[in-house]
Parts: structure tokens; sequence; C-alpha cells
């Protein structure tokens, strides 16, 4: 049984949980030698399974959100258009922030489990990577990689990762490139509860880390969990979510 993590490293204030790979990006190490493990498998089938993103601490996401929180950094809708975040009210703020990236505290980067992923073998080296639905997308440049990704999952042949943002569920928007390492991820999901990021948000704001929105966040955080931080349930085999 994979052990669970502490509330410090559930929420990416602490780090002993990981091991670096040779790419310089960490995971936990089950994810890490079953992320080796695919990455032979896509090699095989001519790919170059490389990662953007690994780990990420709630410093780094912290910043990513007050960022956007200030109009500091841009946010995006759907279709790729500047959000004017100073003509919306702070839950419409919330919302549009919450659509493309985690509150800090909540990010399944935080955990070790999750990666998002591309094809280096795709692109020149100097190619401008955008994780955007658009590489992605039937005809994409990444398409490929992610057919064969899909077509072993089916199989329960992708060494225990899936996609827990497969579908549109009306919160956080379909990220066909974020993998989960399911034997891991499916753990730290059952741990992450209301008390636990209260506390882990008070900590930081005591430590003078303010996480901005703060208010709106906690008064919508029972709806904010269901709708953005809950995945389908169907999202991997169920002998992982026992």
């Amino acid at each position: 049984m994979a052990r669970q993590l502490d509330a410090q490293q559930l929420t990416g204030r602490d780090e002993s949980h990981l091991v670096e790979l040779p790419c310089g990006h960490r995971l936990q190490a089950a994810a890490a030698q079953a992320f080796i493990a695919l990455r032979e498998d896509a090699r095989g089938a001519g790919f170059d399974l490389a990662i953007a993103s690994s780990f990420r601490s709630f410093d780094r996401q912290l910043a990513i959100w007050n960022g956007k929180a200030s109009g500091q950094r841009k946010v995006h809708d759907d279709a790729g258009r500047d959000v004017p975040m100073a003509t919306l009210s702070a839950a419409e703020q919330l919302r549009a922030i919450l659509r493309f990236s985690a509150i800090p505290g909540t990010s399944r980067h935080h955990w070790g489990t999750d990666l998002d992923i591309y094809d280096a073998a795709a692109v020149d080296a100097d190619y401008q990577l955008q994780l955007s639905p658009q590489e992605v997308s039937p005809g994409g440049v990444f398409d490929p990689l992610h057919i064969w990704l899909d077509e072993r999952m089916a199989a329960g042949e992708s060494r225990g990762f899936y996609r827990p943002y497969a579908m549109d569920r009306g919160g956080v928007a379909p990220e066909r490139w974020h993998l989960s390492y399911a034997p891991l991820a499916s753990v730290c999901e059952r741990q992450l509860s209301e008390s636990l990021l209260l506390a882990c948000w008070a900590d930081c704001s005591a430590d003078d880390k303010p996480l901005l929105l703060a208010a709106e966040i906690g008064a919508n955080l029972q709806r904010i969990m269901a709708d953005y931080l809950t995945v389908a349930p169907g999202w991997c085999p169920a002998r992982y979510l026992d």
C-alpha cells in the first residue's frame, strides 16, 4: 500500500517525498520509476516522452496564483483571449483563474505524482512549448503521442499513468498533456480535506505569505473542492480508487 504524505508534503511545503530524475524533474520514487519505464515504451514507438512540468512547490504555485489575482500575470479564457480581470467581481476572478490554475496547496503537482508531458521528437529544440489545446488536438503536433498513450491506457499498459483532466466537467479545463500516477495520486486525493487546506493557508498567512482572494476561497471552499479539485470518478481503473 502506498504511504500517505504528511500535510506539509501534500500541500507542497515539504519536498522530502521526492527523488530527482536524470532530466532534473522530481517525482515520488515509484512514480519516477514508472515514468522511466513509460519513456522506454514510448521510445520504442518512436516518441521522445519528455516532462514539461512535474513537482511544483507551494511557493511557486502561490507566485502564479497571486500574479494572476493581482493582474501581474495574464489570465486567458478557453479561446485563449485575455480576461479583463479588473472588471470582474471577486467570484468571477476566482472562477477565471481556477479554470487553468490551482489554488496553492491544492495542486496535484505538489504530490510528486503528476506531470505535464510532450513529445520532444516532434519539434525542434528551439520550439516554444505552449501546452495548449491546439498542440494536443487532432492534427496537432503532439496528437500522435497522445493517441499512443490513449491506446496504452485502454490496454492497461500505461505504467499506472492516466489523465485526471481528460474531460470538461465545467471546472478545470481539459488537459490532455497532464498525466497522473494513479497508484499514488489516488491516495493523495483521499487525503485532501477542507480542514487541511484551511490550516495550510492560515500557516502561510502567518508566515507572511498571504493568498489573494482568500476570503472568496474560504467562503466557497466546499464548492471549489467539488468543482475544481474532485476529478471524474472513472479517471483511472477502479482498482486504484478503492
